[in-house]
Parts: structure tokens; sequence; C-alpha cells
């Protein structure tokens, strides 16, 4: 099914242990792009994934998941849900005592009857897009940290999903492998048709991958729009943010991200 706003957000607040963490928070995602959820420490980004992906109740405002009122959802629906989105976590999430190829096949195992030599093959179908494919069977203790968040996103592929959450992907990573990631998300997004919110703090990625801009200060949205808006942006709070950003850098970022997808 399509939806131009593949997520909705209508005034989101939030409080946990009796600290408001989110004011009145509003904004979309739409079909078929890369929307990063942009700001500082404490800005709200996880507090906003959380609700996202049914986490954390909803207590106040409108939040809409693939055109599903994710308040409205019964345990059913909400599985359902759950296996139209992909979730590429921080950490990465892998379980030590499996194979990178069992990680990967996991979901297949729990949520599909498709025979074993299908899911193999799938499973392998997958690492070759993250350029993994000869760690089928590794252990995540034997991989580098840039081939561990491969892993973990060639598992929030697996399922095919038209939504992928991703969770501060870049965390941790020297700058060439953030770069690699970085392309290897743009690439993804463009050959299988993912619309994908990605909750980050690192400038490099914005720049490279982002087609829309969700900006937050201390559990508000201040900005909504495209990179370019934000970097131009007469805001005070997004000057700050990007004040490390040379502008033709920027230009030059955004041209070789451009080529790379060509």
């Amino acid at each position: 099914m399509d939806f131009e706003n593949i997520i909705e957000v209508r005034d989101l607040s939030a409080s946990i242990d009796g600290i408001q963490v989110l004011s009145d928070v509003s904004f979309t995602a739409e079909k078929g792009y890369i929307t990063a959820v942009i700001g500082g420490s404490g800005a709200g980004k996880t507090t906003v994934l959380r609700h996202l992906l049914g986490l954390y109740p909803l207590t106040r405002g409108y939040v809409s998941v693939l055109g599903r009122d994710i308040s409205r959802l019964t345990e059913k629906e909400q599985i359902e849900l759950y296996m139209q989105t992909g979730v590429f976590f921080q950490n990465g999430a892998l379980l030590n005592s499996m194979t990178v190829g069992e990680n990967v096949a996991l979901p297949l195992v729990q949520h599909t009857d498709l025979p074993e030599p299908l899911i193999e093959e799938i499973v392998l179908m997958k690492l070759g897009l993250v350029n993994l494919e000869e760690s089928f069977n590794l252990y995540p203790s034997q991989l580098s940290g840039g081939m561990l968040k491969r892993a973990a996103l060639a598992r929030a592929i697996v399922m095919d999903p038209p939504l992928l959450f991703c969770d501060e992907p870049g965390s941790g990573l020297d700058p060439l492998s953030l770069e690699s990631l970085d392309y290897l998300i743009m690439n993804l997004k463009n050959r299988l048709g993912m619309s994908i919110l990605i909750i980050t703090h690192e400038i490099h990625t914005i720049l490279r991958v982002a087609d829309k801009i969700v900006f937050l200060q201390e559990g508000n949205s201040l900005f909504e729009g495209s990179v370019d808006d934000a970097v131009g942006s007469n805001k005070q709070e997004l000057k700050d943010f990007f004040s490390v950003l040379d502008k033709r850098k920027h230009s030059a970022m955004k041209g070789n991200a451009q080529e790379s997808n060509c």
C-alpha cells in the first residue's frame, strides 16, 4: 500500500519519571525518502523513536506508522506492523552465540514457514547487499565494528520491510567506516525502494544521506525541511548545531553523494 506520509507525528508530548522530555513534537516522513531526526544529546530523539516503535505508551498526541494509528492497534495488528518495519539498532544487537547467517535468518525463522534452503538463499542475498556474504559462518566476535554494523543492517532488511528505522547507525565507527555505511544505506534505499528514518547526531551522516531533516531541541521540534534549508537557516539553534561545518565542504559532500548513486 502507498502512503504519501509513511510516518506522521502530531503534538507528541511525553514525560519520563515526571520530567517533560517531549513537548508537542510534530513532523512527517514521506514514502521513499530518508528522514533524519537530529539534535544534540537530550534533544528527545530516542524518545521519539521509541514512540514510533510502540515501546512507550502514547499519552498525548498522534502517531501514525504506515498509515496506522499506533495507539489503536490490537496486539495482532501490532505484530503485523512490526513485520513491516526493520530496526537497525545502535549496538547491532546480534546474538554472540549464533553465526552471522543465523542472526540474519532469525526473523525469517521466527515469522515465516519458509524451508531452510530458501531461508539460507535469502540470507546470502541480503549479506551480499551489504558486502558481507563471506561472513555467513563467522560469529559476531570475529567481525570488525563496521562489519558488525553491516550484519545488523542485513538482519534489519531480511524481511524486505517498506520502512527501516536506524538508531544512531554510525555510533562508534571511524570516519571511513561511517562514510562506507552511509553510502550503503543510501544504495539500499535506492535498490530496495525503502523509506528510512534515521536518528542521529552525526553531521556528516546527515549531509550525506538525508533527504529531509527534523531538528529537535530540548524536546521541541524546531525545524522540518531540506538539508540545504537547515544548513542555511537563520535559527540560532541550527547555526550552533552546524557550526563545525564548512559550507564548501557541505556542497562537495552532496555532490559526491549524488555521483555515487548515479
